[in-house]
């Protein structure tokens, strides 16, 4: 019994490995044809919109992307350009959305003068937007479009 065990698992251990080779050859991945041992050629760099039309978020709490160029920005310890629109102090002035109030929340819950420290690097979560072309397909739909197709 022990022997017709061991010779079983070689043989299914044989045959994943060439399964797993000839699957291998059919799997589409981010690296494109490069060999794992070179490095392939990087894509283009994708060109930044600056059109200011708001895009519909891809999954649950995605974090907004920015609808405008942002290069040059300093966001650093002492200074933050994207708050000198999207502050709540200079959200009317300036037209821009006010940042979430969950952004003057600190990790208790408890509401703030000020931004949170923890959320006051905005490129951490926040993107620009770009020409670039999903990596995979997404087929997420939001409440809205749910409810609007059940005729809600």
């Amino acid at each position: 019994m022990k022997t017709f065990t061991t010779i079983g698992f070689t043989l299914l251990l044989i045959l994943s490995g060439l399964s797993a080779v000839t699957a291998a050859d059919n799997i589409a991945t981010l690296r494109g044809s490069a060999p794992l041992n070179q490095e392939g050629e990087a894509p283009p760099m994708p060109r930044p919109e600056s059109n200011d039309q708001k895009r519909k978020r891809n999954y649950p709490m995605q974090p907004p992307v920015i609808p405008h160029n942002v290069q040059g920005y300093q966001v650093d310890m002492k200074v933050n350009k994207c708050l000198s629109c999207h502050a709540r102090k200079r959200a009317e002035e300036s037209q821009a959305p006010m940042i979430s109030v969950t952004h003057y929340m600190d990790r208790d819950g408890n509401f703030l003068a000020d931004v949170s420290p923890r959320r006051y690097f905005c490129f951490q979560c926040h993107v620009e937007q770009t020409n670039a072309k999903p990596l995979v397909n997404n087929t997420f739909k939001d409440i809205d479009d749910i409810l609007a197709e059940e005729g809600q």
